[in-house]
C-alpha cells in the first residue's frame, strides 16, 4: 500500500463518537499528501494516528452539500412529523 500524508488543518467539529472505543466522526479541514485541504468527515482514532474510511469534499463539492441541505427538511426526510 502507498503510504501518504495527512495534516489537519483545522478542526471543526465531532459529530459523535463511540464511547467504547474513544473514535469520533469528525469533520475536519484535511490536507492530503500536501495538495490544497478539502473538508473531510471521517472516524478518527482519539490522538488522529488512525482514520477509517471517509468522504471528503471539495470547495465546489461543499458548496453542492450545503446548498442541498439547505433546500431540504431533515424532518420531513427523516419521516418525523
Amino acid at each position: 500500500m502507498a503510504e501518504f500524508k495527512f495534516e489537519i488543518i483545522k478542526e471543526i467539529a465531532v459529530l459523535s463518537s463511540t464511547p467504547k472505543t474513544g473514535w469520533n466522526r469528525e469533520l475536519n479541514f484535511v490536507s492530503w499528501n500536501g495538495n490544497d485541504p478539502k473538508l473531510d468527515i471521517r472516524d478518527w482514532a482519539p490522538d488522529h494516528a488512525k482514520m477509517g474510511k471517509g468522504v471528503t469534499l471539495s470547495r465546489e463539492e461543499a458548496a453542492i452539500v450545503l446548498a442541498i441541505l439547505n433546500d431540504i427538511s431533515l424532518d420531513e426526510l427523516y419521516g418525523i412529523s
